[in-house]
């Protein structure tokens, strides 16, 4: 019944660790031979997820596909080969930036081939190493440089819950640009255009492959998973889910990041 498994990658098909069981991957590669597609759908930036693909043995393989920057991004394997995009103008990322300097943050801005990073600290490294191994740090608290670079997502380090909530309510009556907010992590705010989201992409990618939405699996944990968790036809929360998540979702599993959560899917859905 179902021909496509969206998966998110840190707190959910990751472990603490930052790896993928050896459970997890024998499940996917399962699941792959029966001609399941696996995509990763993730915030990252899809460059970052190489060695996981490789893992899985998705890595350079034609009619493979990744779905990174929240949606921002629709990628196939072979060749990197980037088949949609949703940028943000350079204006409205400025303003965002502007604002998380104002407030100190830990600021992350993405173009398709490179993160760059203004405010970082040794608590920020540590969390993106085994990540995120490649980033140009922000030397002046402005973008002006970057005006003729093509930017696709912009996320704060805000460590509070409330914090996040309250600077969603600041950006929503700051700037004046239709943008889909999300969190992750719990401990990111993310910017995206308003016409990328994890869901949009998904329900996309469906489309180019002739794929409906009802025989897709949705599998995640945080806020910026929940448009597709509600786009697939059966939404998973993994058992460390935020509550939202498991709300939404048609399933949760048993088993969390650390216990091959998605291997428990594959396991009782696909195989």
């Amino acid at each position: 019944m179902y021909k496509l498994i969206a998966c998110d990658l840190d707190e959910t098909l990751l472990n603490d660790q930052k790896e993928i069981s050896p459970r997890n991957v024998q499940a996917i590669k399962q699941a792959v031979a029966k001609g399941v597609f696996f995509v990763p759908n993730t915030g990252r930036n899809f460059l970052t997820v190489q060695d996981n693909l490789r893992e899985l043995g998705l890595y350079q393989q034609a009619n493979s596909y990744v779905i990174s920057f929240n949606g921002g991004a629709i990628v196939e394997n072979h060749g990197n080969h980037v088949l949609t995009t949703n940028f943000l103008p350079f204006d409205v990322v400025k303003s965002l930036f502007e604002l998380g300097v104002k407030n100190d943050y830990c600021i992350h801005v993405y173009s398709l081939d490179k993160l760059y990073i203004w405010n970082i600290n040794d608590e920020e490294v540590n969390y993106l190493s085994g990540r995120v191994s490649d980033w140009e740090e922000l030397k002046e608290d402005n973008i002006d440089a970057l005006e003729k670079v093509k930017l696709i997502k912009i996320i704060f380090n805000v460590a509070s819950k409330n914090e996040r909530k309250e600077m969603e309510k600041v950006v929503q009556n700051n700037i004046d640009y239709s943008l889909n907010i999300t969190f992750s992590s719990d401990r990111y705010i993310e910017f995206n255009s308003s016409e990328a989201d994890k869901g949009q992409a998904l329900s996309k990618l469906g489309k180019m492959l002739n794929i409906e939405e009802h025989e897709i699996i949705a599998i995640g944990d945080n806020g910026n998973d929940l448009a597709m968790i509600k786009t697939a036809g059966l939404g998973v929360a993994v058992a460390n889910a935020h509550e939202l998540i498991k709300e939404n979702a048609n399933f949760i599993t048993s088993n969390d990041n650390n216990n091959s959560a998605v291997a428990e899917v594959i396991e009782k859905f696909i195989l």
